[in-house]
């Protein structure tokens, strides 16, 4: 083989191109910080939107949407705080955000002590900053710790009609 039939084989590395790979994926917290620390409505929007995804939208709309209401008791849940460092042995948001409908009113079936000692049991799993968080999403007072984190910004962000559905759906 001549080395022109080889160096034909052989790919050029400026015409690889790869997506870039997410290794660490950031805590629901982190997102939320950005958007906190964000000085512009457009970049507020722009975070939400590099970092989107199913459980990031299922908390907002469970933050902003006033048709979903929460089917626990107000206040904190006695649990206790997981303590392991982050990228350990605990639970994330994005993760578990797939039983959330659990914690809705009319989403499920389940007693009331079952629905909590499941909430506390989230909790528990969860990284102690994701747990407190989802105790501020379930309140519906996400807006309150995060300046500028509104449901204009996430409906916009999302694409979302006034009834916190995807527009021309």
């Amino acid at each position: 083989m001549a080395k022109n039939d080889i160096d034909d084989l052989v790919p050029k590395l400026s015409t690889i191109t790869h997506d870039p790979i997410k290794v660490r994926q950031p805590m629901m917290t982190e997102i939320f910080m950005k958007v906190h620390n964000a000085k512009t409505k457009s970049k507020k929007i722009e975070i939400l939107r590099e970092n989107d995804h199913q459980s990031l939208r299922q908390i907002c709309k469970w933050s902003f949407d006033p048709n979903i209401e929460t089917d626990l008791p107000d206040g904190n849940p006695p649990y206790i705080e997981n303590e392991a460092p982050e990228g350990t042995e605990h639970t994330l948001i994005r993760t578990e955000s797939n039983k959330f409908y659990y914690y809705i009113k009319g989403a499920n079936t389940l007693q009331s002590t079952e629905r909590e000692h499941m909430f506390v049991r989230l909790l528990e799993g969860l990284h102690k900053d994701e747990a407190k968080l989802l105790l501020i999403i379930k309140d519906k007072k996400l807006h309150q710790l995060y300046k500028g984190l509104s449901k204009e910004v996430v409906k916009e962000a999302f694409g979302w009609d006034e009834n916190f559905r995807k527009k021309d759906v």
